[in-house]
């Protein structure tokens, strides 16, 4: 827990525009992957399953009000998003795929995460949308997956990991930084509320987190 302090904790859940948000998943999380060939497929599930193992919670084979709850795309393109069936649906109403697919354009970006949520703050679905190319192209699928079950998580901030990997290198595996491991373990304490927006939250993070990483 060396490079983690309660100020540093709190802003990896502190947004752009100063709210706080930490939220975990409470129902059993499934995913499903679009785009990818069978192998890489059994690399992303395989990420997911491990972090999932590590916050202590759980998967399943099918949730009984969605079907799935946790959508993983890779794309070529931003317009390949148009021909997904029923995303707008999905994503919340008529129109939104293709104001999204523009403003993704428009910002050139290479990635884009989004949650819906339960009435108690939990998270109840997740989409992932990966353009690779560019730095995601050059990137080991292994190291890919990793990171995106990282983020799939929790509801970390925009700029969470934006200076700094949540991977670190361990003769040459890609790896959980210890203190984003910590974090994780931490959220998912079940004494801890499911979704919190007051950044004292932070400083129970760190004092389970740092219990933790005693242990």
């Amino acid at each position: 827990m060396q490079d983690l302090d309660p100020d540093t904790l709190a802003r990896l859940f502190t947004r752009d525009d100063g709210s706080f948000l930490c939220a975990r998943w409470d129902r059993p999380i499934v995913p499903v992957v679009f785009g990818v060939t069978d192998e890489t497929l059994a690399t992303v599930k395989g990420a997911i399953e491990g972090v999932v193992m590590l916050a202590g919670h759980r998967m399943a084979e099918t949730d009984p009000e969605q079907g799935a709850n946790l959508f993983l795309f890779f794309l070529r393109d931003w317009t390949d998003l148009e021909a997904v069936p029923d995303l707008d649906r999905l994503l919340g109403g008529a129109g939104v795929t293709s104001d999204l697919v523009s403003r993704l354009q428009a910002a050139d970006a290479h990635h884009y995460r989004s949650f819906r949520f339960e009435a108690s703050g939990a998270i109840r679905a997740g989409f992932v949308f990966l353009r690779i190319a560019g730095p995601l192209a050059e990137m080991p699928a292994e190291d890919l997956a990793l990171a995106e079950a990282v983020q799939m998580i929790l509801t970390w901030s925009e700029g969470a990991f934006r200076d700094r990997s949540p991977l670190a290198q361990a003769g040459g595996v890609a790896v959980l930084r210890p203190a984003v491991a910590a974090v994780i373990r931490a959220a998912y304490d079940p004494v801890l509320p499911v979704a919190a927006t007051e950044p004292a939250h932070g400083l129970r993070l760190f004092a389970r987190a740092l219990k933790g990483d005693a242990a």
